[in-house]
């Protein structure tokens, strides 16, 4: 199979996640600013979401940009990084409309964890498909932030039940670190 159809099929099913997670926001009943206040923490919620996926969206394209191979187990470990990110409109729906809470920030913790853990299969099922001189090995490198971001997903995880802003921040924190562009795989694809 061709990257292509791969790469339509992510495209299209993020878009859905997408979708789904903005049409949670209910429209208040009201016309005042006033209204708008109950529907902060949805809409945090939904911004860091929605950052988040688009990280991932544009991570994925760079990912897929760099494969020439796509195998059975590139296919299955797409699928499972899809599956964790369809996941989202539901997590960030609990958090936001229960204002932040223990168990729905951890869930939404527990679904950015398994997510990051899922993205870094896929990077392994191209890796293992293009072999140990692939352009993806080569640009990965350390990939210090691939490796701290799931520590600070367990933190914010287990803070959750004890000090719940620093579950919050640790989330941010982990979007905000991605947001800066990562372009280890463009270099590498220029190198190449």
């Amino acid at each position: 199979m061709g990257k292509g159809r791969l790469e339509a099929f992510s495209d299209g099913v993020i878009a859905i996640i997408i979708t789904i997670m903005v049409l949670e926001m209910k429209v208040p009943h009201g016309d005042s600013l006033a209204a708008l206040a109950p529907l902060l923490p949805v809409f945090l919620s939904y911004v860091l979401s929605f950052v988040y996926v688009g990280i991932y969206w544009n991570n994925h394209h760079h990912l897929l940009h760099a494969t020439t191979r796509v195998s059975a187990r590139v296919l299955w470990a797409n699928l499972h990084l899809l599956f964790w990110l369809s996941l989202f409109p539901f997590a960030t729906g609990w958090m936001g409309e229960n204002h932040f809470a223990a168990w729905p920030s951890a869930l939404y913790g527990v679904v950015l964890l398994m997510a990051a853990i899922a993205y870094w299969l896929l990077q392994q099922a191209i890796i293992a498909s293009e072999g140990p001189a692939s352009v993806l090995k080569q640009a990965l490198g350390s990939d210090w932030k691939g490796k701290l971001s799931p520590l600070f997903y367990i933190v914010g995880i287990v803070s959750t039940q004890f000090v719940p802003w620093v579950a919050e921040a640790a989330y941010v924190l982990v979007a905000l670190l991605w947001l800066v562009p990562d372009r280890r795989i463009e270099h590498a694809l220029q190198h190449h």
